[in-house]
């Protein structure tokens, strides 16, 4: 029996790291189909974002244990705020806000209130930053980018738009330039130009957190006495459970859906 034990530990030492191609998980190999037996195939090119993203993305969703909270957000008051602040804008010239730089600053808050989500782990220590660099998740038509609104802390909503809108263009133009993608400490990626009801983003390493949203939309919430139509922000935060856990995220995004309900709470 012995020697059986020994032969066993002795063929799995000798085993390769990576058998079957499985990033050292032991998995199998990756299907080999001819695709072209079954019917009409077309072979394009990877574009150069998909080709630099996939495998970082890869790493991450392997790599970190991924949990994802929802929650939602009633921002009834914050579109009618919203909208009074582009009519007075359409006057003065200025441009159009949406929604994602108020979430900018909820999420600012939120991880004020709650420093370890605006960290990284580094071996058996957790690295709190003291700035709050906010990745904001860009549609361009080779794939997403994420460049990144420095010091969000210190910039009101207007100057977070603007950068937002100039970062995205350059995006959308290929003009990024490198240092415009780095130093993030936390990211939000938006679906709500699109549509949907919710997803699990993917956590943009070394960040431990990540937050998601979709389209608001209207829904009957009971007030007390009856139903009335509010405007409902789904909200989803992927996060790190080396790092945080299932309270302090609910709790995070509870200060998320806070702000966004009544966003006087920023200024306290």
């Amino acid at each position: 029996m012995q020697g059986a034990v020994k032969a066993a530990i002795a063929a799995a030492k000798a085993a390769p790291a990576a058998s079957g191609g499985g990033l050292g998980f032991d998995l199998p190999p990756w299907p080999q189909v001819d695709f072209a037996k079954f019917g009409e195939i077309e072979r394009v090119s990877l574009s150069r974002i998909t080709r630099i993203s996939g495998p970082a993305l890869a790493r991450n969703a392997i790599m970190i244990p991924h949990v994802t909270n929802f929650d939602e957000a009633d921002v009834t008051d914050l579109e009618a705020f919203r909208k009074t602040l582009n009519a007075e804008a359409a006057n003065g010239g200025a441009g159009k806000l949406s929604l994602l730089p108020f979430v900018v600053k909820a999420a600012v808050a939120a991880l004020k209130t709650y420093p370890a989500f605006n960290a990284s782990l580094d071996g058996g220590e957790m690295v709190l930053k003291h700035y709050w660099n906010i990745g904001v998740a860009a549609d361009t038509p080779d794939g997403l980018v994420v460049p990144v609104i420095k010091g969000a802390d210190r910039k009101g909503i207007r100057e977070i738009a603007s950068e937002m809108a100039d970062l995205a263009a350059d995006a959308r133009a290929g003009r990024l330039h490198p240092t415009d993608m780095q130093g993030a400490s936390f990211t939000i990626s938006s679906l709500g130009g699109i549509g949907g009801t919710n997803f699990t983003p993917i956590i943009n390493a070394p960040e431990v957190a990540i937050l998601g949203m979709t389209r608001a939309a209207i829904k009957p919430v009971w007030d007390g006495q009856g139903f009335a139509p509010r405007l409902i922000q789904p909200l989803s935060l992927s996060w790190d459970h080396r790092a945080v856990d299932g309270v302090a995220a609910a709790k995070f995004l509870g200060v998320v859906g806070k702000m966004l309900g009544d966003f006087r709470r920023i200024t306290l």
